[in-house]
């Protein structure tokens, strides 16, 4: 190992805590950050409690938060996949197909922006109003019907029970604000340290075999570049964290398109610019963690990839190209493509090694923590 970090491990070592001083001591009174991790950013008006995250597990597989009550979020978000859903778009619960692959959750307490493509979307809190009430696509479906929401909780007695044990301070408790918070509290909980790369970073020389090693010198290589964008402990440059430097988002067009020569995107896929406006933002979408990569698949903001072979072929092209059709263009030739998607030479052997490293970033005890798993499943009961 010694000789494989005086390569980079250096490198390595900073990117993990780049810009902490220090470990960040996690909120008094809930200790959730594994050792080593420094302390998600959580909000002052939403303090982390063990009752907040137990209710906010509830909620976040409560089908009664849809409207025809056929999903949750959990629908979208399955522990196994990473916290993804395997589809290319999501499927919203009317059978409305998002325009975007459902993001998994990894480690998304440590996201300095949330979904693909919002420049300012950075609470949890306020991410949640987005599928639950949205309208184009229909996800959830609960426009207009806040207060079935709640008075769907209201008369569950678990609800009843489990927002009281939350909201101790409050007489009426059962509140759409304190759902948004108790939802957030439990996605913060979802932070993956033990994949076979962090076991290897911490001195387990067996954690990692021969192409694994080859493909993490590839991944931190000038050369192809990779660590630039998902780089840093969460395998991602748009990563905030308590005591962290504040820097502007970061996005990334990657050449997955170039719809007319003119650097065009699709409709409704066209990345921070549908928010902005600015042009040069066309195409811009957040660079995801790489933690559970492998179960997350397909890839690209609209899981037009389907594979991480495919991944390794585009960025070693510069760009991707598409023949013919409706998409048809050379993204190579993106006049807003980012920088550092230039391209490079790789031979099979060193693609294969590259999607080996990849692989180290799954954590099996993440996938099947019994903390994230859906409750009502283990309580043998029917939502």
């Amino acid at each position: 190992m010694s000789s494989v970090l005086s390569r980079f491990g250096g490198l390595a070592i900073v990117l993990l805590f780049a810009g902490c001083d220090e470990e960040q001591a996690a909120p008094a009174g809930f200790d959730w950050v594994p050792d080593g991790f420094p302390a998600p950013v959580v909000p002052d008006d939403n303090p982390m409690t063990a009752e907040k995250v137990d209710l906010g597990r509830h909620l976040f597989y409560e089908k009664q938060l849809s409207y025809n009550g056929t999903q949750s979020c959990g629908s979208c978000h399955q522990q196994a996949l990473g916290f993804a859903d395997g589809l290319p778009q999501a499927k919203g619960s009317t059978g409305d197909t998002h325009p975007r692959n459902a993001m998994g959750l990894t480690n998304v307490a440590y996201a300095q922006r949330l979904t693909w493509g919002h420049p300012t979307l950075n609470r949890l809190e306020q991410q949640a109003l987005g599928p639950i009430f949205g309208e184009n696509p229909v996800e959830m479906g609960m426009r207009s019907h806040e207060a079935d929401l709640t008075a769907r909780l209201a008369a569950l007695p678990l609800y009843v029970e489990k927002f009281a044990a939350a909201f101790p301070d409050q007489a009426e408790p059962i509140t759409l604000d304190n759902a948004l918070k108790a939802i957030a509290s439990f996605e913060r909980t979802l932070i993956s340290a033990n994949s076979r790369y962090d076991r290897f970073l911490a001195g387990d020389e067996a954690a990692m075999n021969a192409s694994e090693r080859r493909g993490m010198e590839l991944y931190f290589d000038e050369v192809t570049e990779c660590f630039h964008c998902h780089g840093g402990f969460n395998f991602s440059d748009a990563t905030d964290f308590a005591g962290s430097v504040s820097a502007n988002p970061a996005f990334h067009n990657t050449g997955l398109y170039n719809l007319n020569g003119s650097g065009d995107y699709p409709t409704r896929n066209g990345g921070i610019f549908e928010i902005t406006g600015n042009r040069e933002q066309m195409g811009q979408f957040r660079a995801p963690t790489l933690r559970n990569i492998a179960e997350s698949k397909p890839y690209m903001h609209d899981g037009s990839v389907p594979d991480l072979e495919g991944v390794i072929d585009h960025y070693a092209a510069g760009g991707r190209t598409i023949e013919s059709g409706p998409y048809a263009g050379a993204g190579y030739l993106n006049p807003y493509k980012d920088g550092f998607v230039r391209g490079f030479a790789i031979s099979d052997q060193a693609k294969a090694d590259l999607v080996a490293f990849l692989k180290t970033l799954s954590d099996d005890a993440f996938l099947t923590n019994p903390a994230f798993s859906d409750p009502f499943a283990a309580e043998g009961s029917a939502q």
